[in-house]
């Protein structure tokens, strides 16, 4: 009986990348084929797609591409249609970000096609911040202030405390404050 050398079957090469970074042949649309984008991963080897025709489809992730190239969402995908059912496909290839660039600038791909790199950068500009408090900050510069406004800010104003019951929840208590003496808005 021979002796086991080696470090695995099948399923232990299944994982690697070999030919990762080697640049490919930009590989168009046949007959029978067509271009799509990942909307969501199903597990078990399929994911739902958007295809460009305007149709969403169930597809398969075939064997070959299985544990060997990894589909995420929002990536540029070509599937084979089936012939006997139109709302099911098979996932024949993954196209990189860059390769789908090329697809979009030949005309193969619509210009409303976001390809996964481009979110992030689009996104950075359209931050915003929701107002908690329920007011907004008012910007105000020193010289501005008059004088009525600095004697308005001395005589009143609110304070939040914290307190602690003793169960540790806490309680935020709001106090009008005239002056230096505290009234406590419950009392009113």
């Amino acid at each position: 009986m021979p002796k086991n050398k080696g470090k695995g079957g099948k399923n232990r090469r299944r994982g690697k990348n070999e030919n990762d970074r080697e640049k490919r042949e930009l590989v168009f649309k046949e007959d029978g084929q067509e271009y799509a984008q990942v909307i969501k991963m199903l597990g078990n080897g399929r994911l739902e797609a958007l295809c460009f025709d305007g149709q969403k489809r169930l597809c398969h992730i075939r064997g070959k591409l299985r544990k060997k190239v990894w589909i995420n969402q929002s990536d540029i995908i070509l599937i084979g249609l089936r012939d006997y059912q139109d709302h099911k496909a098979d996932v024949i290839m993954k196209y990189t970000a860059d390769e789908a660039r090329n697809l979009k600038l030949y005309g193969e791909l619509p210009d409303s096609a976001k390809i996964n790199d481009t979110f992030a950068q689009d996104d950075e500009n359209d931050i915003t911040f929701d107002d908690v408090s329920g007011t907004a900050p008012v910007q105000q510069n020193a010289d501005d202030i008059s004088e009525s406004d600095e004697s308005d800010l001395e005589d009143s104003s609110e304070e939040e405390d914290f307190t602690y019951d003793k169960s540790g929840n806490s309680h935020l208590e709001k106090k009008a404050v005239k002056g230096k003496v505290g009234i406590d808005i419950d009392d009113i």
